[in-house]
């Protein structure tokens, strides 16, 4: 029977029913329009105040989670009661009115007495339910008005929509009522008071009215209310009974009549329609909304009577619904009170949203005025328009409710209107969106408004139709001399072209600009005028609006006007005295006055012009301009520049085609996309051969970071504010504009005077304060900062940038865009936007309601062809998208249009099948702008977003791993078994993949085929084999590897590279905000972590503590839940911080987190120096202890033990290093402990690769700290272990990760022939696992390999292999190397593979790329070599820029390879200064050679530093000691380094020490520019390759030191 029911109350005719009073269900009405009705009934008018307040502070609310959602649940809780209640005791809802409801008992004149008790009742139980609520920190109340007697209904219209009104003494009585009322009052008007039973209920007179006020009913003891009740209920005509009675309205169980369904509506707005014919939008009309509101109120001479004013209403009505209609209005409610009749016209209402809103309010209000004041009986015509975000949505109950608008601006509108009667006035807002010129509008004084505090300037809108307003059509754009056109150098090189074809040739040219609005054309053209400026050419400029497109004629005579010098005139005989001058020879006077209504002058009309007609006037008047035109183009060049030239007019248009093909002019031009198909002239002017025609892109991110600067005037942005506003405003500059003004409007943005990087302290909270900075073209166009005092900006405490809701400007672009689409479109739009930013199709189809996949395919097609979306094959194409926005290019429609017409329709038709196959190709889908994701996100409500995102995670959860080529487990190993954070059931496949993640092997895996050799480790490396048999062996083992790795072997051999950074972005990061937004933190911030962890392993060092940052928001939420799970994920959480603060060369930090995150997991790290011994003799013999239990091959731990041993070993890892980086003496053995540590952890995991790692680990570590002999013990022990390994999955990379790491380390060590070996053979493995990035990686320190052995063939081969990875994969970290290899190349090696202008452009170009610039090392390199290049050309203010940076990133000391390879080119960088000091005689170079030659010193003392580096070292010392005129220490560090050169086979530091050491010990003296002399004579790598320069005269190109400078101590 429910079911029956339900089924009964979703037909069409109920949803349409709930809509409309019984008064016009049931209503039978004759079909005239008008027609009027009437009849006796009891008025109840109900506000419930707050709302408006309410609706204001959600629309101006910081967040994207404000949504209208809280606003429908807060009114519905009110207003849905209030209209229970009335419906209840058989009232109709007449109308709600916003915030108020009008609601009618209609009875006999008999039955008044009883109703109006009734209603009594009702209305005091409306109180009773809610007395003073506060909801939301706001004060709600209710006021109550009752009214009694005769009423008016008038029924009114057109064939497309009709309206009702109540009219008559009773409805203004009933509004006056509610007016006395006051909070929780009822008041009874007179007439309702005279007719009432007043024995029934008590009152309060009010004084000096006839109103009184209702204080509570008296019934009498005996008297039954139900039975009264259900006796006054038997005189309503549709209150529910019988069977029914249970319904709230009878309508309910209306049954389908299309006749009766076609009638009511007509009655409900178009877009309700559509929501009621349409299921997928049922219930997403709700929101808060950008819209424009225009408030008319017609008074009346005679306004008593319905069928006096009833034609009056009609008339009105039916003009202002055709208005309202062409221009994408509606009238959303129609009101009739004592101050007339008032029409609630709404633009922007959903679907219905235009790119000109504002301009067409203004416009139909304008036209509204006009014609309703001609009509007959309307005395006065007020009208108030209003723009900004209100309420828009369903207010009511499920059986009663209608769509309204609630919010300041609607009250602001209302006042106006009724504040300045007679006259169209408009607020700021809707002033200054209109685009349209200040010469429409006139500002009026001030007038206070009830309920609007501060309404701001109230404009009057004069008309819009356009004059020729002389000197007021110029470029509304400013030019600024401090300020530069920012991003447009390939535009103004268009320019420069077009112009200097011109004014050497005597054809004209065109060159036009296209480009949405916010590209910044308006600013192209103000720098063109400018740049067009010349004595021998005249320059017009103008700017058009939309108004002038309507008048014939108008671009030209305004073109006109300026060529005949009439701009400048204030008086029409100023204007006739220049015309005469100007048309003297050319015109005869009695023709003068066919100027007068062209240019508002007074010439004597002749009889010859008025015999002309209109058409003969036009082409006399064209050809006397083009005579004109003619002339002045004789005498100098003449430039027309029009901005928004979209709006030239058609006769304008065919005037300029004409022009351009007899007069040689030069006419530039910006303008919008066409909405419709130009005219014929402006086709043929667009495909002229002479038109270059420009599409505007988007400007680089650079550019915006720019921007933002010189906007703000500051040195510096958050490097969180610059991605924010680079992603969000897509180049366009209007967007970032807009989104400055946001943060500016919520107080997001603190300013604070510029520090230099060393004197703060370094904490977790400013470990990434270093700002984003302007480009140093930038550097000219600094702004004045006072008192000298530059300044960075920051964001303000706990602001989080991603969840900001966009501004109501940029929401109102995509809300126009939203509408535009189809409802299906608008549908898959919104499902999308809850997916995220970055989604797949597999996603997508997942939450799309009913949808099938060729309809989705298609769909998506359409909206990648509108930019709403792009499409992507996978994660490197997106990912190399965002890297730069889409720049400007030109069209040539002239080829274009030479295709045949023919057959266009069905190209059209399969352009758009090319797209869906395209679509289908691609499985990654991006919104184009952010802010169209947001806007169409925040439409939802919060139980609709809430059922989304639990759909979008029980999807995602699925993949939420990393990718099958790396095993398919977690970023933090074993996460999953120390929480539950599954949405899905597991099923045993399930488990099994989770569990072979982990290393968890099957009998038919441990089964696999294995290395083909021995299993006993001694008939490997039995003791008796040499050094060199043992390498043989190592060598020979690994090549058996690479053959069994073919890729015939597909068993072993990925099919695919690693796809981990594409479920990174798609995956991994949407769960996290999914949970997020479900309110599951837990979950949450176990996909923050992963995320995190995920970022650390891609180099990412920024993105990872972003990430962290929103996990620790997390972690304080979830204090109060202490467990062994939130334990883990705190260790976790410090670990992560820890490897952070390492890479971004922070020790002291990173040594407290990592320390933090062992003593959380219950793994203590001694403090003094006693009890680390002790822990020493403990740790010794837990592996004692762990290496017997490995004998015996005991089971492992449980997996929340192996998560917690996983955490240790990475802490352990980084710890060990950490320590190792101190050069004091007792650090060393806490160095040795952590690395014992380390060991001992992975022993205890009895994970293979952990144990390998954690030897290679320690043998490196006895190497740097000079523990002679047991380091090969555990090389030769991580080899033993490999053996046995399956050669399949994580086996095959286990040996691949040996043979990288052993090489890496003999790197470090100085063993460059074993490296090289080894080296190659390891990215050969990576190269056949497809995994491009470790194999970068290894392609890195072995092209530094063998730059120092001399090996040119193979290092030109290597760089080309990491060449073609850094560009096919986007890795920057491998361009950089790259790049830092070509310098050193020059530098050193005396060859060039990349030049130097490359080089620097790379540099200049991403030294602000996140990775780079929070990666210790590379770029510390770069700028050293930089700094050592202008030094060697004696270019010292341009090393002094480059040696300024390094010092900043010195600091930063991390114990790895990279960073030491930074700091030798870093310290050269200051021998060469120190070498200028000297030869300048400066006071302070004796102090800063001693502290130089300290530094050195300390550097090659401390036990990290690789040895492969000592060399470069001792080198460098050795020429600080003969600098300072110490021979006998500079022939020890010499020879020292010669030593270590010969020992390693350093070939590159060997030649040259040699050459230094000759040129050194001559007498011969070296001319200034020797280094610019070799510089010019550098063989390219193409030459070195094939051997037309031999390496003897290679190495001879060197920079040898200057030692001349004082005398030569020997």
């Amino acid at each position: 029977m429910n079911t029956q029911k339900e089924e009964l109350q979703d037909r069409a005719i109920v949803r349409i029913a709930a809509h409309l009073p019984d008064l016009i269900v049931y209503g039978d009405f004759c079909p005239d329009r008008p027609s009027v009705d009437y009849f006796d009934g009891v008025l109840m008018f109900v506000d419930i105040s707050g709302f408006t307040e309410m609706t204001e502070k959600f629309s101006t609310a910081m967040y994207m989670d404000r949504g209208a959602e809280q606003l429908v649940e807060i009114l519905n809780h009110y207003i849905s009661a209030i209209v229970e209640k009335v419906l209840i005791f058989g009232g109709d809802i007449l109308k709600f009115a916003g915030d108020a409801l009008l609601a009618l008992w209609k009875v006999e004149r008999k039955q008044l007495k009883n109703m109006i008790t009734v209603v009594v009742k009702c209305s005091l139980e409306i109180h009773e339910l809610f007395g003073a609520q506060e909801s939301e920190g706001l004060d709600v109340r209710v006021k109550i008005g009752l009214a009694a007697g005769h009423i008016s209904m008038l029924v009114f219209g057109d064939e497309t929509r009709n309206f009702f009104l109540v009219i008559g003494q009773t409805v203004n009585d009933v509004r006056l009522a509610q007016n006395m009322a006051h909070m929780n009052d009822v008041i009874l008007s007179p007439n309702c008071w005279q007719l009432c039973d007043r024995s029934m209920i008590e009152i309060e007179r009010i004084p000096d009215q006839r109103a009184v006020k209702v204080n509570f009913l008296k019934l009498p003891p005996t008297f039954n209310f139900d039975e009264f009740f259900t006796k006054c209920m038997t005189f309503m005509d549709y209150y529910p009974s019988g069977d029914n009675k249970n319904l709230l309205r009878l309508s309910c169980m209306l049954e389908s009549d299309p006749d009766l369904e076609l009638a009511l509506q007509k009655y409900v707005m178009e877009s309700i329609s559509k929501q009621i014919d349409d299921k997928q939008l049922r219930g997403y009309l709700s929101e808060l909304r950008p819209v424009t509101i225009v408030f008319v109120n017609l008074v009346f001479k005679d306004q008593d009577k319905a069928e006096v004013i009833g034609s009056a209403i009609q008339d009105a009505s039916v003009h202002i619904n055709s208005v309202l209609r062409d221009l994408r209005g509606q009238i959303n409610k129609v009101f009739m009170f004592d101050k007339g009749c008032s029409f609630l016209c709404v633009f922007g209402f959903p679907g219905e949203k235009a790119p000109d809103e504002v301009t067409h309010a203004l416009e139909s209000a304008v036209d509204i005025f006009d014609f309703c004041s001609q009509v007959h009986k309307i005395h006065t015509v007020s009208i108030g328009v209003a723009s900004g975000t209100v309420f828009c949505g369903i207010v009511g109950h499920s059986v009663r409710h209608e769509y309204t608008v609630i919010g300041q601006k609607v009250n602001i509108a209302a006042r106006m209107m009724m504040c300045y009667p007679g006259i169209v006035t408009c607020d700021s807002v809707t002033y200054n969106s209109s685009n349209l010129p200040a010469y429409f509008f006139k500002e009026l004084p001030k007038r206070a408004m009830k309920g609007v505090a501060d309404s701001g300037p109230v404009y009057q809108c004069l008309g819009l139709n356009e004059k020729v307003m002389f000197g007021m059509a110029y470029l509304i754009c400013n030019r600024s001399e401090a300020y530069p056109l920012l991003g447009r150098e390939k535009e103004l090189k268009y320019f420069r072209c077009t112009m200097k074809e011109f004014l050497t040739s005597n054809c004209s040219r065109v060159l036009m600009y296209e480009g949405s609005s916010g590209y910044g054309k308006s600013q192209l053209l103000m720098e063109i005028e400018y740049l067009s400026q010349g004595e021998d050419h005249r320059t017009i400029a103008i700017a058009l609006t939309k108004i002038g497109f309507h008048q014939n004629f108008y671009t030209i005579q305004i073109l006109m006007a300026n060529v005949l010098g009439l701009d400048a005139c204030k008086h029409y005989k100023e204007r006739q005295a220049n015309i005469q001058s100007r048309v003297k020879a050319l015109l005869d006077e009695k023709f003068h006055c066919i100027f007068n209504d062209i240019f508002h002058v007074q010439f004597p009309i002749s009889r010859e012009v008025s015999k002309m007609s209109t058409c003969r006037k036009q082409k006399q008047l064209e050809a006397l301009f083009m005579k004109i035109l003619e002339k002045t183009v004789k005498q100098q060049r003449v430039i027309f520049i029009i901005d928004e030239g979209q709006f030239v007019d058609s006769a304008s248009w065919a005037f300029l085609e004409k022009l351009i093909r007899t007069v040689p002019i030069f006419i530039i031009m910006s303008l919008s996309p066409f909405i419709e198909t130009p005219c014929e002239a402006a086709s043929s002017i667009i495909k002229n051969r002479n038109t270059t025609y420009v599409t505007l892109g988007a400007v680089q991110p650079s550019d915006i970071r720019n921007k933002v600067c010189l906007d703000l005037n500051v040195k510096g942005i958050p490097k969180e504010l610059d991605l924010y506003l680079v992603e969000g405003s897509c180049g366009i500059p209007f967007y970032c504009e807009e989104l400055l003004k946001n943060l500016d409007q919520h107080r997001v943005l603190v300013f604070q005077p510029m520090e230099s990087e060393e004197k703060a302290n370094v904490t977790w909270n400013n470990l990434f304060k270093s700002v984003a900075k302007p480009t140093e073209d930038l550097r000219p166009f600094t702004l004045d900062c006072e008192e000298g005092i530059e300044e960075i900006c920051k964001l303000a405490s706990g602001v989080r940038l991603k969840n900001l809701s966009p501004p109501a400007t940029l929401k109102e672009i995509s809300l126009v865009q939203l509408d535009s689409m189809s409802l299906s479109h608008q549908m898959l739009v919104r499902c999308a936007a809850i997916t995220g930013l970055t989604f797949t199709t597999e996603l997508l189809f997942e939450v799309l309601p009913c949808w099938n996949m060729k309809m989705m395919i298609k769909a998506l097609a359409t909206l990648v062809e509108s930019n709403i979306f792009d499409c992507f094959r996978n994660g490197k194409e997106l990912r190399m998208a965002l890297k730069q926005n889409s720049s400007s290019f030109e069209v040539n429609y002239r080829s274009l249009s030479l295709k045949p017409k023919e057959g266009q329709a069905c190209r059209e038709d399969e352009k758009l099948r090319e797209l869906e196959s395209e679509v289908i190709e691609c499985h990654i889908i991006r919104f184009c702008r952010p802010m169209m994701q947001k806007t169409a996100y925040e439409l939802w409500l919060k139980d609709q977003k809430v059922t989304m995102h639990l759909k979008c995670a029980r999807f995602l959860e699925e993949n939420a791993h990393r990718c099958d080529q790396c095993h398919s487990g977690e970023f933090i190993p074993y996460h999953h078994f120390t929480m539950d954070i599954r949405l899905n059931s597991l099923d045993m496949d399930s488990i099994r993949k989770m569990a072979k993640s982990q290393g968890f092997k099957t009998e038919e895996e441990i089964n696999f085929s294995r290395i083909e050799v021995s299993r006993k480790p001694h008939e490997i490396f039995s003791e008796n084999l040499s050094p060199e048999e043992i390498r043989e062996k190592i060598l020979s083992f690994f090549d058996i590897i690479v053959t069994k790795m073919s890729p015939s072997q597909e068993d072993i051999v990925p099919l695919e590279s690693c796809q981990c950074e594409e479920i990174l972005e798609v995956v991994i990061m949407p769960l996290a905000y999914h949970f997020l937004a479900l309110g599951e933190n837990n979950k949450a911030l176990y996909y923050f972590l992963e995320t995190a962890s995920a970022y650390l392993k891609l180099d990412d060092n920024y993105m990872a503590y972003t990430y962290l940052n929103e996990g620790e928001r997390l972690l304080k939420t979830l204090k109060k839940k202490k467990s062994w799970s939130h334990t883990f994920e705190l260790a976790t959480f410090y670990s992560l911080k820890g490897q952070v603060c390492f890479n971004m060369g922070q020790m002291m930090l990173s040594k407290k987190m990592l320390r933090k995150a062992l003593k959380l997991l219950n793994r203590i790290f001694p403090y003094s120096f006693f009890s680390m011994f002790f822990y020493t003799h403990v740790e010794k013999n837990k592996h004692l202890y762990y290496m017997s239990l490995q004998a015996q091959e005991s089971s492992p731990p449980g997996k929340k033990r192996l998560a917690e041993l996983h955490q240790e070993a990475i802490s352990l890892s980084f710890l060990w290093k950490i320590y190792s980086l101190n050069y004091f003496f007792h650090y060393k053995y806490y160095a040795h402990l952590a690395a014992l540590m380390g060991l001992t952890t992975a022993l205890e995991m009895q994970d293979d690769f952990q144990i390998i790692k954690a030897y290679l680990d320690y043998s490196l570590h006895q190497q740097l700290a000079g523990f002679q002999g047991m380091w090969f013990k555990h090389e030769i022990m991580a080899m033993e272990q490999i053996f046995n390994l399956p050669l399949k999955g994580k086996g095959v990379e286990t040996v691949v990760y040996v043979a990288e790491t052993l090489g890496c380390n003999k790197f470090l060590m100085g063993h460059l022939d074993l490296a090289i070996d080894l080296g190659s053979r390891a990215q050969k493995m990576w190269s056949l696992l497809r995994n491009p990035y470790k194999q970068s990686r290894v392609l890195c320190w072995l092209s530094r390999c063998l730059c120092l052995k001399n090996r040119y063939k193979q290092l030109v081969q290597v760089l080309g292999w990491l060449w073609d990875i850094s560009v096919a994969e986007g890795h920057i970290f491998s361009k950089a190397y790259f790049y830092f290899i070509c310098l050193d190349l020059m530098l050193y090696s005396g060859f060039v593979y990349r030049p130097f202008s490359e080089c620097m452009d790379f540099i200049q170009d991403n030294q602000d790329n996140r990775i780079l610039k929070f990666q210790s090392g590379i770029l510390l390199g770069l700028y050293s070599c930089v700094a050592i290049w202008y030094a060697r050309l004696q270019e010292w203010e341009d090393f002094q820029i480059f040696f300024n940076k390094t010092k900043n990133l010195v600091a930063r000391r991390t114990p790895t390879a990279l960073y030491y390879q930074g700091v030798c080119r870093y310290t050269e960088a200051q021998v060469l200064h120190l070498q200028r000091q000297i030869e300048e005689q400066c006071e302070n170079a004796q102090d800063s050679g001693v502290e130089l030659l300290k530094n050195l010193e300390t550097l090659v003392s401390q036990h990290n530093v690789s040895p492969v580096f000592s060399s470069r070292l001792y080198h460098l010392m050795a020429y600080v000691c003969i600098l300072m005129g110490d021979g006998q220490n500079c022939d020890l560090f010499l020879n020292t380094a010669l030593q270590l050169s010969e020992t390693q086979g350093n070939q590159l530091e060997l030649s040259w020490l040699s050459m230094n050491r000759e040129w050194w010990y001559s007498s011969s003296e070296m001319t200034e520019d020797t280094w610019l002399q070799i510089l010019l004579k550098l063989p390219t790598w193409e030459k070195v390759v094939s051997g037309k320069v031999n390496a003897q005269d290679i190495q001879k190109n060197k920079f040898l030191m200057r030692v001349n400078i004082l005398d030569n101590p020997f």
